[in-house]
């Protein structure tokens, strides 16, 4: 028989454990959460309590929570979501210091334990803690990656299904830049089972509908005091999904651009990208038209800013 996947998730909370959750619902593999020791018993918990609905929900997994790192051992993909989550009247970016130190910690775990996963980032501000987590592993740039995208794409398709009432399913759009308030929407590549979505929202309406997406994440902050949980553990899960499948999927995600792919010259930034059993496997670089490349350009600058915040922080990251 063939062996299971082995997804490790570093972190227990909310995000963690909904990841925990997803995955266990796909039957993606075997899951272990780690979180820091003085957590012990509640990730344990958790995942006891996870385990507990495989008979009612019929999945075959072994589902462990532990805050030894040697059980991320042999990990196919790790989804990274530790850190502190934001409050009301933060940004993304307001977590650097803190969640730059606790990535790094994390990575130099993972590079020990476990070699050869290829890694999901969560943590905020997510481009930065990609860079943060591919120096301090020193991996392979295809076996790096951030869950931006895929989350910002699933609100932007799930704001455009609440405002014409179609399904969810016939939504396809396309996001590019910095998970944060620069991110890109692209109602150019945005339609309806192919039919341009020009046909259906007015092109005044489609803009606030791309400011929503912007600032989404905030939105559910205002509501719930703390960051979201479900739609970022989907989005992760998602991509951990087609590379533990071998699925070839296009997803948008924070891949390293060292092509100088839309001129994003040795970063992670988020773009389109073929993620399968190899990790990213190719980013792929679309022809933007002069607005489209204006917004680009300011949301990579912005990544710029936050990576040299890290540089500063950790010079050895630098080198």
């Amino acid at each position: 028989m063939p062996k299971r996947a082995k997804i490790s998730i570093i972190g227990g909370g909310n995000v963690g454990a909904s990841c925990a959750m997803w995955a266990a619902a796909k039957e993606l593999g075997d899951i272990v959460v780690l979180d820091i020791p003085q957590a012990e018993n509640m990730v344990k918990g958790k995942m006891l309590d996870l385990f507990q609905c495989a008979p009612l929900e019929r999945f075959d997994a072994k589902i462990t929570g532990t805050a030894d790192y040697k059980d991320i051992a042999d990990s196919d993909v790790i989804i990274v979501t530790a850190g502190l989550p934001r409050k009301p009247g933060m940004s993304r970016d307001d977590l650097i210091e803190t969640n730059a130190k606790i990535v790094k910690s994390v990575s130099e775990n993972i590079k020990e334990h476990s070699p050869e996963a290829k890694v999901i980032l969560v943590s905020n501000p997510l481009d930065a803690m990609v860079y943060t987590a591919w120096k301090a592993t020193g991996f392979p740039t295809n076996q790096i990656m951030g869950q931006a995208g895929c989350l910002d794409v699933a609100r932007y398709k799930a704001f455009i299904a609440m405002e014409t009432g179609f399904s969810v399913e016939d939504v396809n759009a396309l996001l590019l830049g910095g998970h944060g308030d620069t991110m890109v929407p692209l109602p150019r590549f945005t339609n309806i089972s192919g039919i341009p979505i020009t046909n259906f929202i007015s092109e005044e309406r489609l803009n606030e509908i791309v400011d929503r997406a912007k600032v989404g994440g905030g939105e559910i902050v205002k509501l719930m005091g703390t960051s979201a949980y479900y739609a970022p553990a989907s989005g992760s899960v998602q991509m951990a999904e087609a590379i533990i499948k071998d699925k070839k999927r296009i997803l948008p995600c924070a891949a390293f651009c060292g092509n100088n792919e839309y001129g994003a010259q040795d970063l992670f930034v988020g773009v389109p990208a073929v993620l399968g059993a190899n990790g990213v496997e190719k980013v792929l670089d679309l022809d933007l038209n002069a607005e489209e490349k204006g917004y680009m350009d300011t949301s990579i600058e912005a990544v710029k800013e936050l990576v040299g915040i890290v540089n500063k922080m950790f010079p050895e990251l630098a080198k």
